[in-house]
């Protein structure tokens, strides 16, 4: 666990005083609380002022590092949430195992946080865990992946992606680009490299572009296969969908990195995509490296997936510091990027 950042804006500094004890002891080589380990202390010129009484702490349970993807948005919250803001950021990589999250939530509980905030590993599983953290008055901020909860109370607020929309997009730009190709009527057959199994951002993709596709009689889904959101389990993926599959058409990766991967096996294989009679591929996230390859033509669509959610979640903390009323969900803009559009957007692309 990563002991990050200190806030100025809020409430107890006996928490913050408790949180710096335990740096102290585990610094200095004590049994770690909570089980839990400090892997950095960082700020911004080197040294903690603990006695600040204005201080909001927050523990971060990130799912893992699996993608750019992942990467921009744990950056994105570190940045928000810095010493400099006034934050203090307990982080914890949960390295895609959901016991692991469970376990930094009851860390962040014992060590009387603030606030948590969590990206979940999957959509089930959360109502003990956020039970006991209402149990205990801490408030819990979603990002970026929803859960499944029988008690929406469980949870303060989500800020995040729209996946279902995201998936919806995808379908809609395939619409458009059928009918602009002149082959709107004819059998088209697709292939589909989902996400982690259980996670919202893979179930609502698909469920969105699967409404789309439901229109369509002549779209044929030839198969769903799991690629886990990283690049080799979607290059093996892709590898065995086209050894399965000769007549494939249109290849839908609900990340870049899975793209990136079924570009490598499509490469061996000596097949190209994105030009007119080649196949077809759409991708999500809208990674700098992903929409320079929709700029080459390689990548037909890139559904963005926007990262960059700290400044958001910085704000909604203050709001509920000044008792401010909020939302119980938040979106990301998000746009679509294509080969006519997308050259305004790489340039200053951060992830």
């Amino acid at each position: 666990m990563e002991i990050l950042n200190l806030r100025g804006i809020g409430k107890s500094k006996y928490k913050v005083t408790a949180l710096f004890m335990g740096i102290v002891m585990l610094l200095c080589g004590c049994r770690p609380f909570s089980g839990l380990t400090v892997s950095d202390v960082n700020t911004e010129d080197g040294t903690e002022t603990m006695s600040n009484d204005s201080l909001i702490s927050v523990g971060f349970s990130q799912l893992g590092s699996e993608s750019t993807w992942r990467s921009a948005n744990t950056e994105s919250v570190k940045a928000a949430l810095s010493t400099g803001n006034g934050f203090f950021l307990i982080f914890d990589n949960a390295r895609q195992k959901q016991e692991k999250q469970f376990k930094a939530v009851r860390g962040f509980i014992s060590q009387r946080v603030d606030y948590i905030v969590i990206c979940p590993v999957i959509q089930d599983g959360w109502d003990v865990v956020l039970s006991e953290a209402k149990d205990a008055g801490i408030p819990v901020i979603l990002l970026d992946r929803y859960i499944s909860v029988a008690d929406e109370s469980l949870y303060t607020t989500f800020i995040g992606e729209d996946m279902y929309a995201e998936g919806a997009s995808a379908g809609k730009w395939l619409e458009s680009y059928l009918e602009e190709e002149g082959i709107a009527g004819e059998d088209i057959n697709i292939v589909v490299l989902e996400g982690t199994s259980g996670s919202s951002a893979q179930a609502g993709r698909t469920k969105g572009f699967g409404a789309i596709a439901a229109r369509h009689m002549n779209w044929n889904m030839l198969a769903s296969a799991n690629g886990e959101f990283t690049q080799a389990k979607g290059k093996e993926t892709m590898a065995r969908l086209l050894h399965e599959f000769d007549d494939i058409d249109i290849i839908v990766c609900q990340n870049d990195d899975m793209a990136f991967g079924a570009l490598e096996a499509l490469n061996e294989a000596g097949i190209k995509t994105g030009g007119k009679g080649e196949k077809v591929l759409i991708s999500f996230d809208g990674t700098k490296q992903a929409l320079e390859l929709v700029e080459q033509g390689v990548i037909n669509v890139d559904i963005e997936c926007n990262p960059n959610s700290g400044d958001l979640l910085s704000k909604v903390i203050s709001d509920l510091e000044d008792g401010n009323p909020i939302e119980k969900t938040y979106y990301m803009d998000e746009k679509v990027f294509t080969k006519e559009n997308v050259s305004e957007y790489i340039e200053d692309r951060n992830y």
